[in-house]
Protein backbone atom coordinates (compact mmCIF):
# COMPACT_ATOMS: atom_id res chain seq x y z
CA UNK A 1 0.00 0.00 0.00
CA UNK A 2 2.92 2.25 0.77
CA UNK A 3 4.47 1.45 -2.14
CA UNK A 4 1.19 2.45 -4.10
CA UNK A 5 0.98 6.06 -2.58
CA UNK A 6 3.94 6.55 -3.58
CA UNK A 7 3.63 6.07 -7.11
CA UNK A 8 0.40 7.96 -7.15
CA UNK A 9 2.06 10.87 -4.85
CA UNK A 10 5.13 11.08 -7.58
CA UNK A 11 2.72 10.66 -10.70
CA UNK A 12 0.55 13.39 -8.88
CA UNK A 13 4.06 15.58 -8.75
CA UNK A 14 4.44 14.88 -12.05
CA UNK A 15 1.42 16.11 -13.73
CA UNK A 16 0.83 19.06 -11.82
CA UNK A 17 5.05 20.03 -12.79
CA UNK A 18 4.64 19.45 -16.37
CA UNK A 19 0.77 21.39 -15.95
CA UNK A 20 2.59 24.06 -14.47
CA UNK A 21 4.83 24.35 -16.61
CA UNK A 22 2.73 24.37 -19.90
CA UNK A 23 1.19 27.25 -18.38
CA UNK A 24 4.24 28.92 -17.71
CA UNK A 25 5.06 28.46 -21.40
CA UNK A 26 1.81 29.39 -22.56
CA UNK A 27 1.50 32.82 -20.93
CA UNK A 28 5.31 33.66 -21.50
CA UNK A 29 6.87 31.90 -24.14
CA UNK A 30 9.19 34.71 -25.00
CA UNK A 31 10.62 35.02 -21.49
CA UNK A 32 11.15 30.90 -21.89
CA UNK A 33 12.90 31.13 -24.95
CA UNK A 34 14.82 33.91 -23.47
CA UNK A 35 15.98 31.61 -20.43
CA UNK A 36 16.46 28.46 -23.06
CA UNK A 37 19.04 30.75 -24.95
CA UNK A 38 20.34 31.77 -21.88
CA UNK A 39 20.74 28.08 -20.81
CA UNK A 40 22.28 27.41 -25.07
CA UNK A 41 25.45 30.10 -24.33
CA UNK A 42 25.85 29.01 -20.79
CA UNK A 43 26.58 25.28 -21.84
CA UNK A 44 29.17 27.35 -24.53
CA UNK A 45 30.64 28.89 -21.63
CA UNK A 46 28.87 32.23 -21.56
CA UNK A 47 28.95 33.84 -17.86
CA UNK A 48 26.58 37.08 -17.62
CA UNK A 49 28.44 39.39 -15.57
CA UNK A 50 27.63 43.78 -14.66
CA UNK A 51 29.54 46.59 -15.43
CA UNK A 52 28.91 50.18 -15.22
CA UNK A 53 28.79 52.96 -17.88
CA UNK A 54 28.16 56.65 -17.32
CA UNK A 55 25.97 55.33 -13.92
CA UNK A 56 23.87 53.11 -15.68
CA UNK A 57 24.20 49.12 -14.99
CA UNK A 58 24.97 47.45 -18.44
CA UNK A 59 24.58 43.65 -18.31
CA UNK A 60 26.84 41.70 -20.43
CA UNK A 61 27.93 37.81 -21.53
CA UNK A 62 31.85 37.18 -21.42
CA UNK A 63 32.99 33.69 -23.26
CA UNK A 64 36.11 32.38 -24.67
CA UNK A 65 39.68 32.40 -23.07
CA UNK A 66 40.19 35.26 -20.89
CA UNK A 67 43.50 35.71 -22.54
CA UNK A 68 41.92 35.63 -25.64
CA UNK A 69 42.24 38.11 -28.28
CA UNK A 70 39.01 40.66 -27.28
CA UNK A 71 35.63 41.03 -29.57
CA UNK A 72 32.46 43.06 -28.82
CA UNK A 73 29.57 42.01 -30.61
CA UNK A 74 26.71 45.20 -30.34
CA UNK A 75 22.92 44.10 -31.12
CA UNK A 76 20.39 45.79 -33.18
CA UNK A 77 17.27 48.04 -32.56
CA UNK A 78 14.69 46.03 -30.30
CA UNK A 79 17.21 43.35 -29.53
CA UNK A 80 19.75 42.23 -26.73
CA UNK A 81 22.57 40.20 -26.12
CA UNK A 82 21.73 36.68 -26.71
CA UNK A 83 20.80 37.14 -30.35
CA UNK A 84 24.47 36.86 -30.68
CA UNK A 85 24.36 33.15 -29.23
CA UNK A 86 24.31 31.03 -32.53
CA UNK A 87 27.14 33.40 -33.89
CA UNK A 88 29.31 33.77 -30.64
CA UNK A 89 30.52 30.40 -30.30
CA UNK A 90 32.15 29.89 -33.03
CA UNK A 91 34.34 32.73 -32.10
CA UNK A 92 34.55 31.43 -28.73
CA UNK A 93 35.89 27.89 -29.77
CA UNK A 94 38.54 30.01 -32.05
CA UNK A 95 40.03 31.47 -29.18
CA UNK A 96 38.75 34.88 -28.99
CA UNK A 97 37.35 36.53 -25.45
CA UNK A 98 33.81 37.42 -26.92
CA UNK A 99 31.83 40.77 -24.84
CA UNK A 100 27.97 41.07 -25.57
CA UNK A 101 26.43 43.69 -24.03
CA UNK A 102 22.94 44.81 -23.47
CA UNK A 103 22.50 48.37 -24.00
CA UNK A 104 21.10 50.79 -22.06
CA UNK A 105 17.26 49.95 -22.72
CA UNK A 106 17.31 46.56 -23.92
CA UNK A 107 18.03 43.13 -22.50
CA UNK A 108 19.00 42.96 -18.70
CA UNK A 109 20.57 46.71 -19.07
CA UNK A 110 19.15 49.47 -17.10
CA UNK A 111 16.56 51.44 -18.74
CA UNK A 112 17.34 55.09 -17.81
CA UNK A 113 14.46 57.80 -18.75
CA UNK A 114 16.89 60.25 -18.92
CA UNK A 115 18.80 59.13 -22.02
CA UNK A 116 18.45 59.66 -25.45
CA UNK A 117 19.04 56.45 -27.16
CA UNK A 118 20.34 58.28 -30.00
CA UNK A 119 23.24 56.49 -32.39
CA UNK A 120 26.05 59.12 -30.69
CA UNK A 121 25.04 58.22 -27.01
CA UNK A 122 24.69 54.43 -27.58
CA UNK A 123 28.17 54.53 -29.15
CA UNK A 124 29.48 56.29 -26.00
CA UNK A 125 28.21 53.70 -23.98
CA UNK A 126 29.74 51.41 -26.25
CA UNK A 127 33.41 53.32 -25.45
CA UNK A 128 32.35 53.29 -21.86
CA UNK A 129 31.90 49.57 -21.85
CA UNK A 130 35.42 49.28 -23.33
CA UNK A 131 36.68 51.78 -20.76
CA UNK A 132 35.33 50.02 -17.25
CA UNK A 133 36.72 46.40 -18.63
CA UNK A 134 40.12 47.58 -19.48
CA UNK A 135 40.00 46.88 -23.55
CA UNK A 136 42.11 49.58 -24.86
CA UNK A 137 41.64 47.63 -28.57
CA UNK A 138 39.46 45.54 -29.40
CA UNK A 139 37.92 43.96 -32.38
CA UNK A 140 34.68 45.48 -33.04
CA UNK A 141 31.07 44.30 -34.81
CA UNK A 142 27.03 45.17 -34.47
CA UNK A 143 24.51 44.03 -36.38
CA UNK A 144 21.55 46.17 -38.14
CA UNK A 145 21.29 49.65 -35.59
CA UNK A 146 24.34 48.17 -33.37
CA UNK A 147 26.88 47.91 -37.08
CA UNK A 148 25.51 52.23 -36.98
CA UNK A 149 27.03 52.58 -33.65
CA UNK A 150 30.47 50.70 -33.79
CA UNK A 151 30.85 52.61 -37.19
CA UNK A 152 30.13 55.85 -35.06
CA UNK A 153 32.94 54.56 -32.39
CA UNK A 154 35.25 53.60 -34.65
CA UNK A 155 35.15 56.56 -36.70
CA UNK A 156 35.24 58.64 -33.04
CA UNK A 157 38.43 56.27 -31.29
CA UNK A 158 40.14 54.41 -34.49
CA UNK A 159 42.87 54.09 -32.15
CA UNK A 160 40.95 51.54 -30.00
CA UNK A 161 39.14 49.46 -32.86
CA UNK A 162 41.70 46.43 -35.01
CA UNK A 163 39.10 45.51 -36.90
CA UNK A 164 35.32 46.03 -37.63
CA UNK A 165 32.25 43.44 -38.83
CA UNK A 166 29.23 44.98 -40.44
CA UNK A 167 26.09 42.80 -40.13
CA UNK A 168 23.32 43.99 -42.31
CA UNK A 169 23.93 47.44 -40.49
CA UNK A 170 22.66 51.05 -40.88
CA UNK A 171 24.10 53.56 -40.66
CA UNK A 172 24.30 55.37 -44.33
CA UNK A 173 21.57 57.85 -45.39
CA UNK A 174 18.58 55.71 -46.87
CA UNK A 175 14.66 56.29 -45.50
CA UNK A 176 13.01 53.16 -44.92
CA UNK A 177 10.49 52.25 -47.76
CA UNK A 178 8.81 50.08 -45.17
CA UNK A 179 6.76 51.19 -41.96
CA UNK A 180 9.06 51.73 -39.44
CA UNK A 181 6.40 51.55 -36.36
CA UNK A 182 6.07 48.20 -37.20
CA UNK A 183 9.06 47.94 -35.04
CA UNK A 184 6.45 48.56 -32.14
CA UNK A 185 3.69 46.15 -33.22
CA UNK A 186 -0.08 46.68 -31.62
CA UNK A 187 -1.82 43.86 -33.14
CA UNK A 188 -0.74 40.30 -34.41
CA UNK A 189 -0.92 41.29 -37.87
CA UNK A 190 1.71 44.23 -37.75
CA UNK A 191 3.80 41.08 -35.71
CA UNK A 192 3.77 39.08 -39.10
CA UNK A 193 4.01 42.33 -41.16
CA UNK A 194 7.54 42.38 -39.16
CA UNK A 195 8.67 39.08 -39.77
CA UNK A 196 8.66 38.91 -43.11
CA UNK A 197 10.77 42.15 -43.19
CA UNK A 198 13.31 40.50 -41.03
CA UNK A 199 13.67 36.64 -42.64
CA UNK A 200 12.33 35.26 -45.91
CA UNK A 201 9.53 32.42 -45.71
CA UNK A 202 8.89 33.58 -41.52
CA UNK A 203 6.71 30.25 -40.02
CA UNK A 204 3.46 31.09 -38.89
CA UNK A 205 3.24 32.63 -35.38
CA UNK A 206 1.13 30.43 -32.43
CA UNK A 207 -1.58 33.27 -30.73
CA UNK A 208 -0.11 32.94 -27.69
CA UNK A 209 3.30 33.66 -28.67
CA UNK A 210 2.05 37.07 -30.47
CA UNK A 211 0.34 38.08 -27.44
CA UNK A 212 3.03 37.71 -25.34
CA UNK A 213 5.31 39.76 -28.36
CA UNK A 214 2.73 42.56 -27.71
CA UNK A 215 2.53 42.32 -24.20
CA UNK A 216 6.14 42.82 -24.14
CA UNK A 217 5.84 45.80 -26.82
CA UNK A 218 3.37 47.78 -24.76
CA UNK A 219 6.12 47.81 -22.24
CA UNK A 220 9.64 48.56 -24.01
CA UNK A 221 8.23 50.85 -26.90
CA UNK A 222 9.00 54.25 -25.87
CA UNK A 223 12.43 52.91 -26.07
CA UNK A 224 12.72 51.68 -29.57
CA UNK A 225 10.43 54.60 -30.39
CA UNK A 226 12.81 57.07 -28.74
CA UNK A 227 15.79 55.46 -30.59
CA UNK A 228 14.18 55.33 -34.08
CA UNK A 229 12.99 59.10 -33.68
CA UNK A 230 16.60 59.83 -33.16
CA UNK A 231 17.63 57.53 -36.30
CA UNK A 232 15.14 58.97 -38.73
CA UNK A 233 16.30 62.90 -38.03
CA UNK A 234 19.45 61.53 -40.19
CA UNK A 235 22.26 63.50 -38.07
CA UNK A 236 24.43 60.61 -37.10
CA UNK A 237 24.55 58.92 -40.58
CA UNK A 238 27.70 58.20 -41.54
CA UNK A 239 28.10 58.41 -45.73
CA UNK A 240 30.47 61.33 -45.72
CA UNK A 241 32.36 59.93 -42.89
CA UNK A 242 33.15 56.18 -43.89
CA UNK A 243 36.02 56.63 -46.22
CA UNK A 244 37.90 58.09 -43.44
CA UNK A 245 37.83 54.91 -42.34
CA UNK A 246 41.73 53.37 -42.22
CA UNK A 247 41.21 49.25 -40.14
CA UNK A 248 40.61 46.24 -42.19
CA UNK A 249 36.21 45.95 -42.43
CA UNK A 250 33.92 43.17 -43.29
CA UNK A 251 30.84 43.80 -44.74
CA UNK A 252 28.28 40.50 -43.63
CA UNK A 253 24.43 40.80 -45.58
CA UNK A 254 21.91 38.59 -45.96
CA UNK A 255 21.04 38.87 -49.92
CA UNK A 256 17.48 38.98 -49.37
CA UNK A 257 17.73 41.77 -46.22
CA UNK A 258 14.47 44.00 -46.48
CA UNK A 259 15.19 45.96 -43.52
CA UNK A 260 18.66 47.40 -44.90
CA UNK A 261 18.88 46.11 -48.21
CA UNK A 262 21.98 44.72 -50.33
CA UNK A 263 22.35 47.98 -51.93
CA UNK A 264 22.87 49.62 -48.90
CA UNK A 265 25.57 46.76 -48.38
CA UNK A 266 27.06 47.88 -51.45
CA UNK A 267 27.35 51.56 -50.88
CA UNK A 268 29.08 50.96 -47.55
CA UNK A 269 31.49 48.53 -49.43
CA UNK A 270 32.24 51.79 -51.95
CA UNK A 271 32.24 54.38 -49.24
CA UNK A 272 35.45 51.97 -47.72
CA UNK A 273 38.02 50.92 -50.35
CA UNK A 274 39.90 48.53 -47.89
CA UNK A 275 36.51 46.67 -46.82
CA UNK A 276 35.58 43.42 -47.91
CA UNK A 277 31.79 42.38 -48.77
CA UNK A 278 30.16 38.93 -47.84
CA UNK A 279 26.70 38.47 -49.10
CA UNK A 280 25.11 35.16 -47.35
CA UNK A 281 22.65 33.95 -50.05
CA UNK A 282 19.20 32.95 -48.74
CA UNK A 283 19.22 34.91 -45.87
CA UNK A 284 17.57 38.22 -44.14
CA UNK A 285 18.36 40.67 -41.49
CA UNK A 286 18.46 38.11 -39.39
CA UNK A 287 21.71 36.50 -40.58
CA UNK A 288 23.97 36.41 -37.90
CA UNK A 289 21.15 34.05 -36.36
CA UNK A 290 19.59 32.19 -38.80
CA UNK A 291 22.85 31.57 -41.35
CA UNK A 292 25.50 31.68 -38.18
CA UNK A 293 27.29 28.83 -40.33
CA UNK A 294 27.68 30.47 -43.31
CA UNK A 295 28.77 33.89 -41.56
CA UNK A 296 31.80 32.03 -39.65
CA UNK A 297 34.51 30.98 -41.77
CA UNK A 298 34.54 34.06 -43.74
CA UNK A 299 34.74 36.22 -40.21
CA UNK A 300 37.46 34.12 -38.39
CA UNK A 301 39.32 34.34 -41.77
CA UNK A 302 39.00 37.85 -41.57
CA UNK A 303 39.70 37.99 -37.99
CA UNK A 304 42.79 35.73 -38.42
CA UNK A 305 44.56 37.96 -40.43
Amino acid sequence: MKVSNRWKWLGSFLFFFALSAALIVYHYPVRVFTQSTQVHLWFDGARGQWTRVDGYRIHYYAMGPESGSPLVLIHGLGARAEDWAQLAPYFSRAGYRVYLPDLPGYGQSDNPANFSYSIADQAQVVTGFLDALGLRQVDLGGWSMGGWIVQVVALRHPERVNRLILFDSAGIYARPDWNTALFTPTTPGQIAQLNALLMPSPPAMPGFVAADILRISRSHAWVIQRALASMLTGRDTTDSLLPQLRMPVLIVWGSLDRITPIDQAQRIHSLIPQSQLDVIQGCGHLAPSQCAGAIAPAALQFLGR
